[in-house]
């Protein structure tokens, strides 16, 4: 189930020179899941934007996007006060029902954000979960002091070194002997690969995909699955290690 509905944003702050943080006000009530997103309408674009949701509560939306063309270019520039027309409850999201104890969540840029609900959440559960973030570099990084805030375990990776293990989210996990029995993870398809053959223990993969409509009418994100075609935007983002066709 999702909804359409007209939100205000409260704020709209740069954490790296091209990642934001905005949070809107407006009807959550079908946000279910952490790792769901939320389509937005932007003037003068004819296909919505899709974001992933970082965080919510009974009356805010947080999300934090990466400014990469035109449309995130004008979400930059709007302030306090200004009007979006939102489709939200969008995606299947991650499943915390589970036998796991203590979960790895795994983010790559700006596939950290949808992480950071999910980690308070598993947390709630009376779970133990341990975070690890990889970037390029030391200036690509955000959050990593809230999810340390959090009171969790947090490793950063980055490719040059610049700040914590240097290299990619695999290694940080290999070099910091980190234990865990269930994986949630989001990023760029060669780092969700690479956890995929570098990991054995069952879990949850987010996946991108360009998409038309965001709520599975125009069947433009299909993908391949063990178990036949999926929609990314509507049986996915999120898909079980099991039934993922590389």
């Amino acid at each position: 189930m999702y909804k359409k509905d007209i939100y205000t944003i409260l704020s709209n702050e740069p954490l790296t020179p091209a990642v934001y943080r905005m949070v809107l006000e407006g009807d959550t009530q079908y946000l279910t899941r952490s790792g769901q997103f939320v389509n937005i309408e932007l003037e003068g674009k004819y296909l919505r934007r899709p974001i992933s949701v970082s965080d919510y509560d009974a009356n805010t939306i947080t999300i934090i996007y990466k400014v990469v063309g035109r449309g995130t270019e004008q979400m930059r520039t709007m302030g306090a006060g200004n009007k979006l027309d939102i489709l939200t409850g969008l995606g299947n999201g991650f499943n915390t029902e589970n036998d796991a104890k203590s979960p790895l969540l795994v983010g790559g840029g700006v596939g950290v954000p949808p992480l950071y609900n999910l980690c308070k959440r598993l947390l709630s559960e009376g779970k133990h979960p341990t975070v690890v973030l990889g970037f390029n570099t030391r200036e690509e990084i955000f959050y990593l002091e809230e999810f340390k805030a959090l009171g969790v375990d947090v490793y950063c990776s980055t490719a040059d070194g610049s700040e914590g293990t240097r290299g990619f989210v695999t290694d940080a996990i290999r070099e910091n002997g980190i234990q865990y029995d269930y994986l949630y993870t989001c990023g760029p398809l060669p780092m969700l690969k690479a956890l995929y053959d570098n990991t054995e223990c069952d879990g949850e993969y987010s996946f991108e995909e360009r998409m038309g409509c965001g709520f599975g009418a125009c069947m433009g994100c299909t993908c391949k699955t063990k178990y036949g075609n999926k929609r990314i935007c509507k049986d996915g983002p999120v898909l079980k290690r099991d039934e993922i066709v590389w």
